[in-house]
């Protein structure tokens, strides 16, 4: 009786060991994946390198929707076909009117804009904000420096960048994919003009410093405005703030004689220690301690105060040229 107790209960296991393996999940792979996918390989290295397909090329694009949803992930408000025209390059209406004479199309209802307008409107908006709030965050820089700042931020390399990371790509009419730098610089401008015309000149400026000053976050100032001749800046520099010439000391060396050799060089004025810095010769240690001398003399050394970006610069103080609305 035992026995046929213990038989029972081994067969009540079994049989639940079976139903768990019944509603397990199980992975496995077909066998003709593996020579599906090396015949797709094959093919792929027998065509060569095609070009990048555009995100329109695919059946489920909507062009007006993605002009909405662009609108909506920045949290602006753009008039939808004011928008589409900042996005149009003049390269893309001129190929549109070549299609339109192969096919015998002469008065065409449809009328294509450019961007060109909007470009120079936003080029003109961005400088202004730029100009005001570099010198407003960087008071003790020269005119100099505020230049060559104004002008990284405005090169077509940032602005394209920052196109870039908006998603503009794959939004630009060109007549060719992918748009080069200087077309999705250009569009990103003419997006800031199409913004002064929708929601007004505050929320323009506010995408600028939202978007194009932070670039500035974390970056070496001295890398952007490069100074050829520092011992002569300082000079100038002291003699305008009414500080007596500055001189070198050499405040210690190591392996004069060898390969290695370093120096330790400070720029002094009236005992007063300007600045430091090391160098395989003194000349180098000299440029190196003049450099340090004026990031601290400008407050831009490495270790200074964030940018704050939430400063909202006022647009009284902000000097426009004339603005075609």
């Amino acid at each position: 009786m035992a026995l046929l107790r213990i038989s029972l209960r081994c067969m009540q296991i079994s049989s639940a060991k079976n139903v768990w393996n019944l509603f397990a999940q199980t992975r496995s792979i077909k066998r003709w994946v593996a020579p599906v996918r090396r015949e797709l390989l094959h093919r792929s290295k027998k065509l060569g390198p095609q070009p990048p397909e555009p995100r329109s090329s695919f059946i489920e694009w909507n062009y007006r929707a993605e002009l909405f949803a662009f609108g909506k992930r920045l949290n602006e408000d753009f008039q939808i076909p004011l928008l589409q025209i900042a996005l149009t390059q003049q390269s893309y209406v001129m190929k549109e009117k070549a299609k339109q004479e192969e096919l015998g199309i002469e008065n065409s209802d449809i009328q294509l804009s450019h961007n060109e307008e909007l470009a120079e409107l936003g080029q003109r908006l961005t400088k202004a904000y730029i100009e005001a709030f570099v010198t407003h965050s960087l008071p003790k820089v020269p005119t100099e420096g505020h230049n060559a700042i104004t002008s990284y931020l405005l090169s077509v390399d940032t602005l394209a960048h920052v196109a870039l990371h908006l998603g503009m790509k794959e939004l630009l009419l060109d007549a060719v994919y992918p748009p080069s730098n200087e077309a999705m610089s250009r569009s990103l401008l003419a997006v800031i003009g199409c913004l002064q015309k929708s929601s007004g000149l505050e929320r323009a400026f506010s995408f600028v410093r939202d978007f194009i000053c932070t670039q500035l976050n974390q970056k070496d100032l001295m890398e952007i405005w490069q100074i050829d001749k520092p011992e002569e800046v300082l000079k100038q520099i002291c003699q305008k703030r009414g500080i007596s010439e500055p001189e070198p000391r050499l405040i210690g060396d190591c392996g004069k004689n060898t390969i290695l050799a370093t120096y330790f060089v400070g720029m002094y004025s009236n005992k007063k220690l300007l600045g430091k810095g090391f160098g395989e010769d003194i000349p180098t240690a000299i440029q190196l301690a003049s450099l340090d001398a004026l990031q601290v003399m400008f407050e831009i050394q490495e270790h200074r105060k964030p940018f704050n970006f939430s400063l909202e610069v006022e647009s009284k103080s902000i000097k426009l040229p004339l603005l075609s609305n």
